[in-house]
């Protein structure tokens, strides 16, 4: 995560940047040099083969969020900085970010990855949009978030991969 502590005082409030493609951290950079503040939500991902650091995944891909205040802050220069594409507005003027929004997102990344609590071989519910409470059969996590379930579907079962969180452990029968 890409964090400089901002100087000046007053009344200053988190805006949005929108990037050009894979440039967050090359925009972060360049605006950190300029003294800016701001805040690139990043994921630790899983090291990818032949690499020695953990690979880092953005949260918010092509965006990035920078602490300025709108009355007494240069805006100018955010618009020629490398890997800055322009300042997201809304009727030609930038809106702030909520500053509790800003820390629900660095809570969240603070937090633990939630663990796949079912087991192998396990009968597990799906409440995915579109599956009306079908049945299946837990195989494997794939990953912090996504599982690998068995489904009946049309008398054939098929491997699908769905989020962790549209299952659900069945009920026990009485």
């Amino acid at each position: 995560m890409s964090e400089v502590v901002n100087s000046s005082g007053g009344s200053a409030r988190w805006y949005l940047i929108q990037t050009k493609p894979r440039q967050e951290a090359r925009a972060a950079e360049h605006l950190q040099r300029q003294q800016f503040e701001c805040y690139r939500p990043v994921k630790r991902g899983e090291k990818k083969r032949g690499s020695r650091a953990p690979a880092e995944e953005e949260l918010f891909p092509g965006y990035l969020f920078i602490h300025m205040d709108q009355a007494s802050d240069n805006w100018y220069p955010i618009r020629s900085t490398r890997g800055v594409a322009r300042i997201v507005t809304f009727g030609g003027m930038p809106v702030p970010v909520q500053d509790a929004l800003i820390e629900q997102i660095r809570q969240r990344l603070l937090a633990p990855p939630a663990r796949v609590a079912f087991q192998e071989g396990e009968t597990v519910r799906v409440t995915a949009e579109g599956f009306n409470d079908v049945e299946a059969i837990f195989l494997a996590a794939d990953g912090d978030e996504r599982a690998v379930i068995l489904l009946n579907l049309l008398q054939r079962e098929q491997k699908v991969t769905l989020p962790v969180s549209s299952l659900s452990r069945m009920q026990a029968r009485a």
